[in-house]
């Protein structure tokens, strides 16, 4: 059996895939985002998804970019907790 090398790369980064994962990035950034502990908002407010490509792929990364994202984050574990509902990851 011989690989088509070219296969991978040219599907994992077609409109349809690209479509699907920045479809559920864009879900999981708006369940971050309605499950986000608020005191001023800036927390809650910079919840967004980033689209890059990866080496063969494309990816998408839901980020919290405020100051305190990293506090917040291990406190509360919205991003996961966030990521777990919309995949049925737990």
């Amino acid at each position: 059996m011989k690989w088509n090398e070219n296969f991978f790369p040219e599907i994992l980064n077609s409109a349809e895939v690209v479509n699907i994962v920045t479809g559920i990035a864009n879900n999981v950034a708006g369940t971050s985002k309605a499950t986000a502990p608020v005191d001023s908002g800036a927390y809650r407010d910079s919840i967004h998804v980033v689209v890059k490509r990866r080496g063969k792929r494309t990816v998408a990364a839901v980020v919290a970019s405020s100051p305190h994202s990293m506090l917040v984050e291990s406190r509360t574990g919205n991003l996961a907790r966030a990521l777990g509902q919309v995949t049925g990851g737990g």
